[in-house]
């Protein structure tokens, strides 16, 4: 394999990110968590993710709305639970942290093109 600084880098995996959403199991009005089982099919979806090289990126604690949503995202990806209602439109913070994630995993697409 030539490494000379004549070889352009092998190309590599992009960034990504993990989301999901799901209705709460539970015949409660309201789950015990508000994260339910999501944070687990989060990590699952992350595991082929890494099989293939890619970079995976996160929602970091400093995003306030991880500490104020009622309803989906964690630190692992954005998320959305609906609830008993299919129908549940997405909350301002999973609004919020989807697009955060959104623009992390963008943003580090930038900086690995830019190499």
């Amino acid at each position: 394999m030539d490494v000379s600084p004549s070889t352009p880098p092998a190309p590599v995996a992009p960034p990504s990110g993990v989301c999901c959403a799901s209705a709460s199991p539970s015949a409660k009005p309201k789950p015990t968590s508000p994260h339910g089982g999501q944070e687990s099919t989060l990590l699952s979806m992350m595991l082929p993710l890494l099989h293939h090289g890619m970079y995976l990126v996160g929602i970091p604690f400093t995003e306030r709305a991880l500490s104020t949503t009622r309803t989906g995202g964690s630190p692992y990806g954005a998320s959305h639970v609906s609830g008993h209602d299919a129908g549940a439109q997405l909350s301002d913070d999973e609004k919020q942290l989807a697009q955060v994630l959104g623009r992390r995993v963008a943003e580090l697409a930038l900086r690995i093109s830019a190499r």
